[in-house]
């Protein structure tokens, strides 16, 4: 197989990047629509994140958060046990080959950019940042 000369390092493609947000928007709708027949999901706002592809676009990982943090592990759980019915609602407005094996994951972005605004707003790390700005000014 031809190596792709317009993609080089150990990043996803183009192609996975463009399919992965194709089905982020897609899983969206269905769970905004409510397709998916079950109460669990049907009581919980969820947001879908980010979708991650395999190279091979055989499986696509679902970064999701349900609305303000609350019932996550309840939500993860619903959507595990709802994947195959998930699936079949995705592929319908996909034009894939292969209609790919979802899978989830909670999205620990926000939690880590409520983390680095805390370590930001110590005293220590602000006297340093200042430090450093004060540094760049004088030269």
């Amino acid at each position: 197989m031809a190596k792709n000369k317009f993609h080089e390092g150990s990043g996803p493609s183009q192609r996975q990047l463009r399919v992965g947000e194709t089905i982020r928007r897609a899983l969206a709708q269905v769970l905004q629509r409510g397709e998916v027949h079950d109460d669990d999901l049907g009581r919980i706002s969820i947001t879908v994140s980010e979708v991650r592809c395999s190279p091979d676009l055989k499986v696509a990982t679902a970064y999701v958060m349900p609305l303000g943090g609350f019932h996550a592990q309840e939500a993860l759980e619903a959507l595990r046990r709802n994947r195959s019915e998930l699936r079949r609602a995705v592929n319908k407005s996909l034009a894939l080959k292969f209609s790919p094996e979802l899978r989830f994951q909670l999205d620990e972005t926000f939690d880590r950019m409520d983390d680095t605004r805390r370590m930001f707003s110590e005293e220590r790390v602000r006297r340093d940042i200042e430090a450093d700005e004060d540094d760049d000014a004088a030269d």
